[in-house]
């Protein structure tokens, strides 16, 4: 009877997966250096004249704009870095919007990352 309980709970366990670790500077940043940094770093990206942030580092998105921070860490259906890269909030700019079209892929890995706590990794 024990048998068939471990079993059935090995079999149970088979189907799950364990999310692999996102690392900012192996996923994250060359998504943001390809599709963010041009419209986000200073003194003339538009996206960082309009609201002041800056992608180019990790430090610079984890201050965030000059309205307060965009990383909820451990949150991304909160964090306005996830919502503005999937298009959840309005974006003010018709070019930054243009910036900002991200793959599906693309948004899962920056949604793991901040989930998974959005470190300096």
């Amino acid at each position: 009877m024990a048998t068939a309980g471990l079993a059935t709970l090995a079999i149970a366990l088979s189907g799950c997966r364990s999310t692999p670790e996102v690392s900012y500077s192996r996923d994250v940043s060359p998504i943001l250096k390809k599709k963010c940094v041009t419209c986000h770093t200073p003194p003339d990206g538009e996206g960082y004249n309009i609201v002041g942030l800056d992608m180019a580092s990790y430090e610079g998105i984890i201050q965030g704009t000059y309205y307060g921070p965009i990383i909820e860490p451990g949150d991304s259906r909160h964090s306005i870095f996830n919502m503005a890269g999937e298009r959840r909030i309005h974006v003010n700019s018709n070019e930054l919007r243009d910036c900002i079209l991200l793959s599906e892929e693309e948004m899962e890995v920056l949604r793991t990352w901040v989930d998974q706590g959005a470190r300096n990794n």
